[in-house]
């Protein structure tokens, strides 16, 4: 029987090109840099990975070049690669997106070699010693969803693809008689896991799990406190015969952190582990698996795997469900259509072929997460570390709040709502299986890392919740709400130094910020007050609007800007370089940047800085010094989220235009076609989100109104496709007449046909469906969008 056609995106059965679909612009290359020797202090790495990944999946199958450590510059590989490498330890699975603070995850190493066989992965400088090959970049292919890779040294061909829980991989041979796929269950991205267990089921299967805690690093070389077991079942298309274990003796009292493994005295012992021919079942602290074989020339041998957090059961259940054959080019094929259905919610006209394959792939990089750990019958690790089921929701992880509160949830709120759903209930169940009934602000695997400041989650709960989300339990995501308010806020003292008062926290916690606490806190405070509104709670609602003004506590008249001030109310010696310097107060930016947060109170906030005209002066005088690629600097620093609501304030203070052209601008400037085209890390998709949102021509300044500012929009046409569940219209689109890279300003609007004077609109416009028309030209209309 003669196997079924596969016809892949791009190409139709007379070989003519079809039509381009959204998913055949994804770049998954774009952002995938460490920038290894460049000075930290003028770049700012994307950290993307270029791995085949699924929409919110568990898994991703993705090449690892550096797991370990920094580079010269100082950068790790949170995600496990950098484009800069001319070498791969590795194919892993899970990882994280554009992170800083050090990755995670990279559990399940496989590699194929041939010949002599190692028990070492080597490291970047002396890959000799280990099984490392090096690869040439013109033999390096990925696309959304599928990743391939010639491995030089052993000319072994690497292909890779996956399901939300499970993946296959195709390794095409050279005639070889030493011919094996290895894998390194000790491996983790930034340091290794502590126990692993592995056992030979049949002759083409194997099972087990991994187990990783913040003694092996991890996340913030472990002060993240990331804690997971990573269940895996595995089957091979060719039989077990000649397979075995490797074991390296590990001594008890050996760090297992990043920094520890990669001391010679570690690599001694795992360079000179004890192979174990044969062995059929083995627990241990740094365990591998091989499995050795003849191969033909070009013979293609698969391997599969199921994933899951719950159990091996879990795993095997997972895989049985989405990869039942070795059919590889069905599940790419399907993983395509997958990621093309949800590209498609977002559909652009216009623009150049750059703009789209950016615009895409920053989609792309928003749909990453926050992921899936619930297995395909339902059930999932809670926060109190039991077996859970949920057929009400799924429940997800990473939630980078800090980051993603700004553009990525007010995105998804639109294009997935369902997605923001599932993270408020995972946030406010762990709250309650933890019993520590506070909601975290960078949550992974069900870990309070307590990295960054604010309370994001109450952020995300109130925008939700004002627009129409609300399929979570409310009552206690408000009693929660205000725990963390309570908890970390600026209270009746009125201003805030450090983030967590009530404990020792990780990260920046210990560091007193008092500019970037006391705004951020006040905003939270003022979205608590907000959904206080809403449930109809008067007398809470009036004490948090009372400290959302807490931000004027720490307005200095004498230096006509916020200062930080000590915990007795002083204030702290002005620095010499004043608002401009670094971490004065403020966490990853200046006074200058961080200032300008007050997106709830944007009218006060002018008031304070001397009205309109001094306040707009100012803004557009952080735009004008800026560096032309507005990489990280002390003015308008797009590399970090603090400013990412700046471009849209032009908007509130009263001169529209200014929006239009400096968002324009950040969009041609920051963002490109290329490896080195995210200006800043992507932190979980927010840098891209901002993208997606501000070339559609609109983004929000607080999240939790429902009002987003309009801005000139990239393209000529923008459609949203809308969930039924939570939208009133199917579809919601933005047309941009006489657009182009020099008519960035908008002379005129039209909403359904209406004329339109306003430079904003409310998420049921777009919610309700219909067209939004605006006219474009090559000069500011100084009038529009003033009512």
């Amino acid at each position: 029987m003669a196997p079924a056609l596969i016809i892949l995106p791009g190409f139709s059965v007379d070989k003519k090109p079809a039509p381009k679909q959204p998913v055949d612009y994804v770049n998954p290359f774009i952002g995938t840099t460490a920038r290894e020797g460049r000075d930290p202090k003028n770049e700012f790495p994307g950290k993307t990975y270029p791995g085949a990944a699924s929409p919110f999946g568990l898994v991703q199958f993705n090449p690892n070049t550096v797991t370990i450590g920094g580079n010269a510059a100082g950068y790790s590989c949170e995600g496990g690669y950098s484009y800069e490498h001319q070498s791969v330890e590795g194919f892993a699975v899970m990882h994280m997106s554009g992170t800083g603070w050090g990755g995670d995850f990279g559990n399940f190493l496989v590699m194929p070699t041939t010949g002599k066989m190692k028990t070492f992965a080597g490291r970047v400088k002396t890959p000799t010693e280990g099984w490392r090959s090096s690869y040439s970049k013109k033999n390096e292919k990925a696309s959304a969803g599928y990743y391939s890779v010639l491995l030089d040294d052993y000319q072994v061909r690497a292909e890779m693809t996956v399901a939300p829980h499970s993946g296959i991989m195709r390794f095409t041979f050279p005639e070889n008689n030493q011919s094996r796929i290895q894998i390194d269950l000790a491996k983790r991205v930034l340091g290794t896991s502590v126990k692993q267990y592995i056992k030979v089921v049949d002759s083409h299967t194997i099972q087990g799990w991994i187990r990783c805690t913040p003694d092996g690093g991890g996340f913030g070389d472990g002060d993240g406190k990331t804690s997971y077991t990573l269940h895996f079942y595995a089957q091979f298309s060719k039989p077990l015969k000649n397979f075995g274990v490797w074991s390296a003796d590990i001594p008890d009292g050996w760090g297992r952190k990043g920094k520890d493994i990669v001391k010679d005295n570690y690599v001694e012992r795992v360079i000179n582990a004890a192979i174990l021919k044969g062995v059929k079942e083995k627990e241990g602290k740094h365990l591998g698996f091989y499995t050795e074989f003849a191969s033909r020339a070009k013979e293609q041998v698969y391997m599969k795997v199921g994933f899951s957090l719950v159990d091996v059961a879990g795993a095997k259940q997972n895989l049985n469900a989405e990869i039942k054959d070795w059919n590889f080019d069905r599940v790419h094929q399907q993983l395509s259509k997958s990621w093309n259905d949800e590209l498609s919610k977002m559909t652009v006209a216009g623009g150049s072929e750059d703009d789209k394959t950016v615009f895409y792939t920053a989609l792309y990089h928003t749909l990453l997460d926050p992921r899936t750990t619930t297995d395909v019958n339902g059930n999932f690790i809670g926060g109190d570390n039991k077996l859970h089921q949920s057929t009400a929701y799924t429940k997800r992880t990473i939630f980078s709040g800090w980051d993603v509160f700004r553009s990525q949830f007010p995105l998804q709120s639109i294009i997935n709502p369902r997605v923001v759903n599932d993270m408020i209930n995972s946030l406010v169940e762990l709250a309650d299986e933890s019993g520590k009934h506070y909601l975290e602000r960078w949550e992974i695997v069900n870990a309070y890392s307590g990295c960054m400041v604010g309370n994001p989650a109450v952020s995300v709960i109130t925008d939700a919740y004002a627009k129409g989300i609300r399929d979570f339990n409310v009552p206690k995501a408000y009693e929660y709400a205000v725990n963390t308010c309570e908890r970390s806020g600026n209270g009746d003292r009125g201003f805030a130094v450090y983030a967590d008062p009530a404990e020792g926290a990780t990260a920046y916690m210990h560091v007193p910020l008092c500019i970037s606490n006391t705004l951020e806190f006040s905003y939270s405070e003022w979205c608590m007050a907000r959904m206080a509104g809403f449930l109809g709670k008067k007398d809470d609602e009036a004490k948090y609007l009372k400290r959302s003004q807490s931000y004027r506590n720490i307005w200095d008249a004498e230096t006509n800007w916020f200062r930080p001030k000590k915990e007795d109310g002083s204030w702290e010696k002005m620095p010499e370089h004043g608002r401009l310097q670094h971490f004065f107060g403020s966490v990853e930016s200046n006074p200058y940047q961080q200032g300008w947060f007050v997106p709830h109170d944007v009218p006060g906030m002018i008031e304070l800085m001397g009205g309109k005209d001094k306040a707009t002066a100012d803004l557009v005088n952080m735009f004008e010094k800026s560096p032309d690629n507005f990489v990280w600097n002390d003015y308008y620093n797009h590399a970090n989220e603090p400013v990412h609501h700046v471009p849209f304030l032009f908007n509130r203070m009263g001169s529209p235009w200014l929006t239009q052209k400096w968002s324009r601008a950040v969009c041609s400037r920051a963002y490109h076609n290329k490896v080195e085209g995210l200006v800043g890390n992507d932190d979980m998709g927010q840098t891209s989100a901002w993208y997606v949102l501000a070339a559609s021509g609109f983004h929000p300044i607080a999240p939790g109104d429902t009002r987003y500012e309009i801005t000139s929009p990239v393209f000529n046409k923008v459609s949203i496709l809308l969930d039924p569940k939570y939208a009133k219209g199917k579809t919601f689109t933005i047309v941009a007449n006489n657009n182009s890279p020099q008519n960035v300003y908008i002379q005129s609007a039209k909403l359904n046909g209406k004329n339109y004077s306003r430079c904003y609109i409310d998420h049921a416009d777009i919610t309700a469906g219909g067209l939004l028309e605006l006219e474009m030209g090559s000069e500011p209309n100084k009038v529009w969008g003033l009512n």
